[in-house]
């Protein structure tokens, strides 16, 4: 398995493995917008004997009484079903953090399975006074900072790109 950046090549292969992943074609869209809409953007394939297998996405997003702070929104994550319970998903997430940390980004949030994201140190949000700006669960929306400290007296509601507004 290996894990890389996304390439143009790859987005045939990128649409096709969010399909198969998710019910609709909703997440597939949404990487296509976030692509033509939002930047930077870290955007990572894992390629197993040539072929796509898994995808993931970060976009910017902003905390309402911060904006300075550089946060991004992890979403969405997709991995084939031939692929999963593999640790596809695992080495995807980890080479995202890596790469958000090395862009210089301080924090990322996810809206998430709580017991999936918190063995990459994700944390309730609301721990920090961060809310989503969508109705969700309390638990299932988390946040690991990138930076320790990153979030220290940094409260208000994450607001992701338009783009998400039509999940």
């Amino acid at each position: 398995m290996h894990i890389r950046i996304e390439e143009k090549q790859d987005w045939p292969a990128i649409r096709a493995v969010n399909e198969s992943a998710f019910e609709t074609s909703a997440e597939a869209n949404l990487v296509e917008a976030l692509r033509e809409q939002a930047a930077p953007l870290v955007s990572l394939v894992a390629v197993d004997e040539a072929s796509v297998v898994g995808h993931i996405l970060f976009s910017p997003v902003t905390l309402s009484r911060h904006p300075e702070l550089r946060v991004m929104g992890l979403a969405p994550m997709a991995v084939t079903r031939q692929h999963q319970s593999q640790g596809v998903g695992s080495l995807l997430v980890r080479a995202g953090l890596d790469e958000c940390s090395k862009l210089g980004f301080g924090a990322v949030v996810v809206l998430g399975h709580p017991r999936y994201y918190p063995r990459f140190g994700f944390a309730p949000a609301a721990r920090y006074g961060i809310v989503c700006e969508y109705e969700v669960p309390e638990d299932a929306f988390m946040v690991v900072e990138l930076q320790p400290g990153y979030l220290r007296r940094a409260s208000g509601t994450i607001r992701y790109h338009t783009a998400f507004a039509s999940l």
